[in-house]
């Protein structure tokens, strides 16, 4: 972890050179726009939400990236250090956070964990055996821990309460604002909340086929269960034994659906939909958005609510 600080920290600084970056520009004032950099889109989209008119704030993740392997530019690294603040989940999910946190610990920026006070539910097993044996092991910090807490609208109150709190110390004059529209957005998570636990409750079985075990906090509010084929990281493959094992459970619940991601598509899981006959369905984990979501202008809730669609389809015979 030291050494990839120390790359972050010779990357900004060589950066800066190249690009005659200086410290006299000045940090704005109440009426000029908070520059934020973001990582994962449900950040970007509840600071933007959050902020209005007042903030500007940019995902420092490609479309359709994967949050857990991406490494910023140097380029990167120097626009984040020239921001008013720097908005990470702060969960292990981010691999190259907590470096950058420290690479960033000299500048003038913010720098945010969003998830601070979450309590983090244990990563999803199956047949008694934790994803992390799978291989080699998970390269982040997350452990067991899933990070996925952002599809859990209940936990996505606490996030956005969070960023909330952070902007009203970083413009206090808009705290009315920053309030109000934290209301708003609250308002709609609690409804979107109850839309989920109707579609579950009502469902004809529970099971969920999924590629990548994204989905823990769902089983933890909803009742969800997930049959995941990859671990908490979309890289950490099972085992020979631990695929036989998802195929039998798979087939002993007569699941007619496997579930991909936009953004994430272990290769085991299309030797699982061959196996038991199943068809495709697609969600949305929300890490990051494509290109056209975003030319799209589709936001968390039109997301979470593609994915309730998806449930209402997988989870009944």
């Amino acid at each position: 972890m030291k050494l990839k600080a120390l790359f972050f920290t010779l990357l900004l600084v060589i950066a800066a050179a190249l690009a005659g970056c200086s410290s006299d520009g000045a940090k704005k004032d109440k009426n000029d726009k908070l520059k934020i950099y973001t990582t994962i889109f449900p950040i970007q989209d509840f600071t933007q939400k959050i902020g209005g008119k007042y903030v500007d704030a940019q995902s420092v993740l490609p479309p359709g990236v994967d949050a857990h392997s991406y490494e910023p530019t140097s380029k990167t690294m120097v626009k984040i250090a020239q921001a008013d603040a720097f908005i990470y989940a702060g969960i292990g999910l981010e691999g190259f956070a907590d470096s950058a946190k420290e690479t960033l610990k000299n500048e003038d920026v913010q720098v945010i964990p969003a998830a601070k006070g979450i309590k983090l539910a244990k990563g999803a097993e199956h047949e008694g055996e934790a994803h992390d044996e799978h291989g080699e092991g998970d390269e982040h910090d997350h452990g067991d821990k899933d990070p996925h807490v952002w599809l859990d609208p209940i936990r996505s109150i606490q996030i956005a309460e969070n960023i909330k709190e952070e902007l009203v110390k970083l413009q206090p004059a808009h705290k009315k604002d920053f309030e109000k529209n934290f209301d708003e957005l609250k308002s709609k998570l609690e409804k979107l909340d109850q839309d989920y636990k109707n579609t579950v409750s009502t469902a004809s079985h529970k099971e969920l086929l999924v590629s990548h075990a994204a989905y823990g906090y769902w089983e933890d509010r909803y009742g969800v269960h997930q049959i995941s084929i990859a671990g908490l990281s979309p890289t950490n493959e099972p085992s020979q034994r631990q695929l036989k094992s998802i195929i039998k459970e798979a087939e002993k619940h007569k699941i007619k659906y496997i579930i991909f991601e936009k953004n994430v598509k272990p290769r085991v899981a299309d030797v699982v939909k061959k196996e038991i006959g199943a068809e495709s369905l697609t969600l949305n984990n929300l890490e990051s958005v494509t290109k056209e979501q975003l030319n799209d202008k589709e936001d968390y809730f039109s997301l979470m609510e593609q994915n309730l669609d998806v449930l209402k389809k997988a989870l009944n015979k």
